[in-house]
C-alpha cells in the first residue's frame, strides 16, 4: 500500500513461530496498494504485546493482476465496511495527481525510508523501478488497534520473520492462463509489452501457488464472480458470515 491465494493456519501464541516462504518467484505485481514488490525481513524489535489478536491476524491476499483481487476486495469491503482496513505503504516515490499523503501512501524521502529500514520498522520493503515501498510494522497496528483486520494486497518472493505472527495466506487465481490473457487485453489499457510481462509475471505466480512450498492457506479459482467472492468471504469472515 494494498499473494500469492489448503493448510490450517498456526495459532498465534506470545512466542510466534518463524514462518518462511522460499525465493521462487520474482518481484510480483500488486494491485490496489502497492506496485510490485515483496522482501520481507527480520524484525527483532517488535515486541509480543503488539502482536494482533489471533481474531485480527492479518490476511494476505494475493494472485496476478487480471485475477479480480481488486473487485471482489472492493464488494467485501462494501458489504463489511466497519471490519476491515488497508495498510497504508511507504514510498519514496513522488505523489501522483490526485494522492494524499497518509492516504495512498506515505510519501517520505529516501533518508527517511533507509531509517525505518535501519530501525527493523518494515514488515517488508523492496525498490521497484528505482523507488522504494515498504509495509510498516505500524501501519498494520494502526488497523488492528482499531478492531479491524489487516488485509495486505502484496505478493512475496521471500518470508522470513520471527516475531511478527503468520498471517493467514489467500491467492486468487484466474480460471486458466488463457482467460488471464483475455481479461488483459480486454483491459484496453496496457501497451503489448506491458501485457506480455504481466502474463510472464502470472505464470510464475500461479505455478508457484500449487507447489508444496507455497504458504496459501487456501486457493480460489476466479471463474464465476459471484462464487469465487463467497469463497474469499468464507475464508476471511467464516462460514456464518
Amino acid at each position: 500500500m494494498p499473494a500469492r491465494f489448503p493448510r490450517t493456519p498456526p495459532t498465534v501464541v506470545p512466542a510466534a513461530p518463524r514462518w518462511h516462504i522460499p525465493s521462487r518467484i520474482p518481484p510480483l505485481t500488486c494491485i490496489l496498494q502497492a506496485p510490485p514488490r515483496l522482501a520481507f525481513t527480520p524484525c527483532s524489535t517488535l515486541s509480543t504485546a503488539m502482536a494482533p489478536a489471533p481474531s485480527h491476524t492479518p490476511i494476505v491476499i494475493s494472485g496476478p493482476s487480471g485475477a479480480g483481487k481488486s473487485t471482489i476486495l472492493k464488494r467485501l469491503f462494501d458489504e463489511y465496511p466497519d471490519r476491515f482496513g488497508f495498510s497504508v505503504s511507504h514510498t519514496t516515490r513522488s505523489p501522483r495527481a490526485g494522492e494524499q499523503h497518509g492516504r495512498e501512501y506515505h510519501f517520505v524521502t529516501k533518508d527517511d525510508f533507509q531509517d525505518l529500514v535501519d530501525k527493523k520498522g518494515f514488515v517488508e520493503h523492496a525498490q521497484f523501478g528505482g523507488n522504494c515501498y515498504g509495509t510498516s510494522i505500524k501501519a498494520i497496528d494502526d488497523i488492528t488497534a482499531k478492531g479491524r483486520i489487516c488485509i495486505l494486497d502484496i505478493e512475496m518472493e521471500v518470508a522470513n520473520h520471527p516475531t511478527f505472527p503468520r498471517p493467514r495466506f489467500l491467492f486468487l487465481s484466474p480460471p486458466s492462463k488463457e482467460e488471464l490473457e483475455k481479461r488483459l487485453r480486454g483491459r484496453a489499457t496496457d501497451k503489448e509489452e506491458a501485457i506480455l510481462k504481466r502474463l510472464k509475471q502470472a505464470e510464475a505466480e500461479m505455478d508457484f501457488s500449487t507447489s508444496p512450498e507455497a504458504p496459501h492457506d487456501k486457493i480460489v479459482v476466479n471463474d464465476d464472480l459471484d462464487k469465487a467472492y463467497a469463497e474469499v468471504k468464507e475464508f476471511i469472515v467464516g462460514k456464518d458470515a
